[in-house]
């Protein structure tokens, strides 16, 4: 293998031959990387789409603060399992259904957005029956499999008797079409799904750390820089990788972000490779509170 590229992986080699421009703006852009965590529960997901049908269906919940990557989780899984088209029987199938927790949620708000991302959107003054007739036809028509709901600590914005009735909601879709649920959300959302008994007994948890300084924090650390086109291997020492946790508090979004302006600053400084030095002068373009809230 060329010494020169030996330190990418075959991807990232490949954008060596673009010009600055192309390369800062794949470092730019969002990059999905199969770290050990994240594959991890990707495995757990992918075993709910196989799972046979039957009462209780298993269903999981992951857990994290904001910027640990549960969302990019989550589009991973839906982009695994895409809806498929079968033009000899001229049905569509979706074994896997994603949608956003509305922010005051109450049974309307739920199946309205429901219905509106099933492509069935209802009048205004449409009864809330119909409306959940209409949600569970669809969804069976169409082979859900998997329902997954981001942001579920968007439950705790109702008052009580609103977020059992959601909870309810969610019991009754997976009684009902025998599918899996997967709810994504912060912290707090242990508390929201745990005010249905029933229904929490049903959830395996996942709970997405913060990184620590481990061995596992600096295989993600050398996974971003392999995916990363610079010339020139960087080469961090443990007092770097210390620099790093401690700036970004152990969060995912902001450990890729750091990653990422420096290997911007060395293409346009022309070092291609990030430095010990960098990373111990770098400071976030703004106030860091405010940059890494």
């Amino acid at each position: 293998m060329n010494t020169e590229i030996s330190h990418l992986t075959v991807t990232a080699s490949a954008l060596l031959g673009e010009a600055d421009k192309q390369r800062i703006r794949a470092i730019r852009s969002r990059r999905w990387l199969v770290y050990p965590r994240a594959k991890q529960v990707l495995d757990r997901l992918n075993f709910l789409v196989d799972h046979p049908r039957g009462t209780r269906m298993p269903s999981i919940a992951i857990y994290g603060d904001s910027g640990m990557g549960k969302t990019m989780i989550m589009k991973r899984f839906r982009d695994q399992h895409p809806p498929s088209f079968n033009s000899l029987t001229g049905r569509l199938k979706t074994p896997v259904l994603a949608m956003e927790m509305t922010s005051r949620p109450g049974e309307r708000r739920f199946y309205s957005e429901l219905l509106t991302l099933l492509g069935a959107p209802q009048r205004p003054r449409t009864d809330i029956a119909q409306m959940e007739q209409a949600a569970l036809r669809i969804m069976e028509a169409i082979g859900v499999q998997v329902l997954v709901i981001d942001e579920v600590h968007n439950i705790l914005a109702g008052t009580y008797r609103e977020q059992r009735i959601v909870l309810n909601t969610l019991r009754f879709l997976s009684n009902r079409l025998q599918i899996s649920l997967v709810c994504f959300g912060v912290n707090d959302a242990r508390e929201a799904i745990g005010g249905d008994v029933q229904l929490a007994r049903r959830f395996e948890q996942f709970t997405l750390s913060r990184w620590a300084a481990n061995e596992q924090f600096e295989m993600l650390v050398a996974l971003i820089l392999r995916n990363t086109p610079l010339r020139h291997p960087s080469v961090l020492t443990a007092k770097s990788l210390r620099r790093i946790l401690q700036i970004t508090e152990g969060i995912t979004a902001n450990i890729f972000h750091i990653i990422n302006s420096l290997a911007i600053e060395a293409i346009e400084s022309g070092k291609e490779r990030i430095t010990d030095d960098a990373i111990e002068k770098w400071e976030p373009e703004f106030d860091a509170e405010a940059a890494f809230a």
